[in-house]
């Protein structure tokens, strides 16, 4: 890939708390004014950046008075309510210098499982880009529990990547790239420089973290990377230290992987990406086995006589779970109607009934044709 001279894009960064933290854990100024100087480049180039940057329970644990970070969830958030000001402190700061004003947007995964908190967020994002803001996105760790955190900033990065389409996603770490297997074990393993699918073999060769910093190991990048390329959009995966590695890797010259985006990658809407990664199904449907090839192979919508099961509570508009006679999940869609009003029309869709359509096609999303779970 190579960019054109005059080609602006917009460009989502990610980068861990490793790649901002010295030796002993504590945030370090220097890495932070590296990427910051790096990212106000860009910004003189023309392009616009949003900046999914990590690092603030490492900037706050040890105001808390912590010696080694934290590992209960009360005294990481404490660390998190310190180290978030902090950070935008620091970066307001740098920017500044440079002319650029920077924000700071806080969310949780329930922000984006409520569509209008979704797209909410999304517009204020684009008003940001457009006014030559600089979003800063982080999880908020200090409220977040754990059935509302997205996991890691990998997959926040490829979800609000997704959110503002994005024209790139750079995910920086303190490794150079996707390894044929794992280096730090085999002297011989390869970059891979170039990747068009995410194939079984590079998922099961994913390793684990790296750090004892950041959340996020290869295995949660390979996710994060699944997510983007469905929603149409590259990905570069490289090391935050190597210098002007953001301006190379915009034009496509950097060290490291690029995971390119082909005419045969699915390419989702934001309607479907909203169903596939952010909604948080309410119930679930089964479906007889006679028509699961139609829907998954020829996309065509459910209708109430191909309904055998409701189970869940939810009402219309919801998004569920469709499941085959085995009980294997096929996808999500968003439902036409409540669980009794589905559970009525079921019962009474035999012969002869009008056959009603319980999910429309165009609000259907399919696991197959992602190769990852939806619903992540």
């Amino acid at each position: 890939m190579t960019t054109l001279d005059n080609e602006k894009k917009r460009v989502v960064i990610k980068v861990g708390s490793s790649s901002l933290t010295s030796r002993h854990g504590e945030i370090s100024r220097r890495k932070l004014e590296k990427l910051a100087d790096e990212i106000a480049l860009l910004k003189d180039e023309g392009h616009e950046i949003v900046f999914v940057s990590s690092g603030a329970v490492a900037a706050g644990y040890r105001k808390l008075g912590c010696i080694d970070r934290p590992t209960s969830l009360p005294e990481k958030q404490a660390a998190a309510s310190i180290g978030q000001g902090l950070l935008i402190e620091a970066y307001s700061e740098i920017f500044l210098s440079h002319g650029y004003v920077a924000s700071q947007i806080l969310i949780t995964r329930s922000d984006f499982s409520d569509e209008k908190r979704y797209n909410n967020v999304r517009n204020t994002l684009n008003v940001l880009l457009e006014r030559g803001i600089i979003p800063i996105v982080n999880e908020n760790d200090t409220v977040t529990v754990d059935r509302l955190k997205f996991g890691d900033n990998d997959t926040l990065s490829a979800k609000v990547a997704g959110l503002v389409e994005a024209d790139q996603l750079m995910i920086l770490s303190d490794i150079d790239g996707l390894y044929d297997s794992d280096p730090r074990k085999n002297e011989e393993a390869k970059l891979l420089e170039k990747v068009y699918e995410i194939t079984p073999e590079i998922e099961e060769g994913a390793g684990e973290s790296g750090s004892n910093v950041g959340t996020g190991g290869m295995r949660s990048k390979i996710d994060a990377v699944k997510i983007a390329m469905a929603s149409g959009i590259s990905t570069f995966l490289g090391k935050a230290t190597i210098p002007n590695i953001l301006g190379d890797a915009v034009r496509g010259e950097a060290k490291g992987t690029y995971f390119e985006v082909t005419n045969e990658t699915v390419n989702l809407n934001q309607k479907k990406q909203w169903i596939a990664f952010h909604s948080g199904p309410e119930g679930e449907v089964t479906i007889n086995q006679n028509v699961r090839t139609s829907i998954v192979d020829h996309k065509h919508s459910i209708y109430s006589s191909d309904i055998e099961k409701v189970e869940g509570q939810f009402e219309k508009g919801a998004v569920i779970r469709i499941l085959d006679h085995e009980g294997e999940r096929i996808g999500l869609g968003v439902v036409n109607y409540s669980n009794e009003e589905l559970e009525k029309i079921a019962k009474a869709s035999g012969e002869g009934a009008k056959k009603q359509e319980v999910v429309h096609f165009d609000d259907l999303v399919c696991e197959l044709e992602l190769s990852l779970p939806v619903g992540v």
